[in-house]
């Protein structure tokens, strides 16, 4: 089913008999059970008025569109989302209700934000129905239930996005990227907490030690106007001398592609392990890993987020045990899903408020039943 319309979608889900697998590119890899529901149809940007830095869009419209749109007014989505297609190796074209509906946000979400800071309002179908509006395009819009953020990595459970609303920003002069060589994953974390406690504005923090050949590298990103750019990566050296690490600066081009790499896990797309994604606290990342078992990982925002190579099979979450933070399976063979569920169990108090959540906005069960919790009731 790929419905054309709000109205259509809508009247979809209200006659639905069964489950509804929601989809909006493809590119993820997630197979929650049901009838295939696309709102890849509910394409197109709607408004756009760079002077207000706001963009309006359909659920539908592929994020590549929505950024050639950007680029040519000079602008940007500030949260960076990640393309998961090269880890994940899946075809399609990611989308904006895909985006903002996993709060998929890349290394800049350290500085600006994730993709539900920039999330000014929704409309979407829910499990009845019904349409709902929420929201605005202003930030300042605060009234009633924010219902914008609870869309906001629900992942389709609590309804169907049919449009977003954004809010954009300036794209910077120029970017530049301070590499540190041969610090390990605790001075590597140290080093970047150092930069980011600076005034020199670091929007991205990523240390890698297990996964490339060659040694460790740390890496610093700092965007602005050129000269702003130049001053403040002279600082940073001085800052960090006291690592006593190999320091270089890698330009424009080199950092573009760093960071992309970073992002999207590029690193992780031939090898033949299973991938996780875990969330901490930055300052435990080196311990967690430690005690992982795992083949290889890289950290991101800082050693909050890491990306982690296991090997086929293996459950990551008992061997890192009780932890502030939590990790989600990403990529492993069908036996290994059937096995370990895709997201982190949720502790019993936030488990019950996320089964009131589905119950109250999908209250016959049918959206993407299973993906984040346990079904309470479906449709007969």
């Amino acid at each position: 089913m790929k419905p054309d319309t709000e109205a259509a979608l809508a009247e979809i889900v209200k006659s639905a008999k069964g489950p509804l697998a929601i989809q909006g590119g493809g590119t993820r890899g997630l197979s929650p059970r049901g009838d295939l529901l696309s709102v890849a149809g509910l394409s197109g940007i709607t408004l756009y008025e760079p002077g207000a830095l706001t963009m309006v869009a359909q659920a539908g419209t592929p994020i590549s569109e929505i950024e050639a749109a950007l680029a040519a007014e000079n602008q940007r989505l500030a949260f960076e989302p990640m393309d998961h297609r090269a880890v994940l190796g899946t075809q399609g074209d990611p989308t904006l209700g895909g985006v903002i509906s996993a709060n998929v946000s890349g290394p800049r979400r350290i500085q600006g934000g994730s993709a539900r800071d920039y999330a000014l309002g929704v409309r979407f179908v829910d499990g009845t129905g019904t349409a709902v509006k929420n929201g605005g395009r202003v930030m300042k819009n605060v009234t009633g239930y924010d219902l914008v953020k609870l869309m906001c990595g629900a992942f389709g459970t609590l309804g169907v996005l049919t449009e977003v609303s954004l809010k954009v920003l300036p794209s910077p002069e120029t970017q530049g990227t301070l590499m540190l060589r041969g610090l390990d994953d605790a001075a590597g974390v140290r080093a970047m907490s150092a930069a980011m406690g600076s005034p020199y504005e670091i929007t991205g923090a990523a240390h890698c030690a297990k996964i490339m050949d060659g040694g460790s590298v740390t890496a610093l990103r700092i965007e602005g106007f050129e000269t702003s750019v130049a001053y403040r990566m002279d600082r940073l050296k001085d800052l960090l001398k006291g690592f006593n690490a190999d320091m270089n600066v890698a330009d424009a081009t080199m950092s573009d592609w760093i960071w992309k790499s970073v992002r999207d896990a590029t690193l992780l797309a031939e090898v033949p392990e299973d991938i996780w994604r875990v969330c901490c606290k930055p300052s435990d990342a080196p311990e967690l890993m430690a005690r992982s078992g795992a083949v290889g990982w890289y950290f991101d925002w800082a050693g909050g987020l890491i990306w982690v190579r296991m090997p086929a099979g293996d459950d990551l979450r008992a061997s890192l045990g009780a932890f502030d933070g939590h990790a989600t399976l990403v990529r492993a063979s069908e036996a290994t899903r059937a096995a370990l569920p895709t997201f982190h169990p949720e502790a019993p108090g936030v488990a019950k408020i996320s089964a009131g959540l589905r119950a109250r906005f999908d209250p016959r069960g049918i959206l993407n039943p299973g993906l984040m919790g346990p079904v309470a009731r479906e449709v007969a």
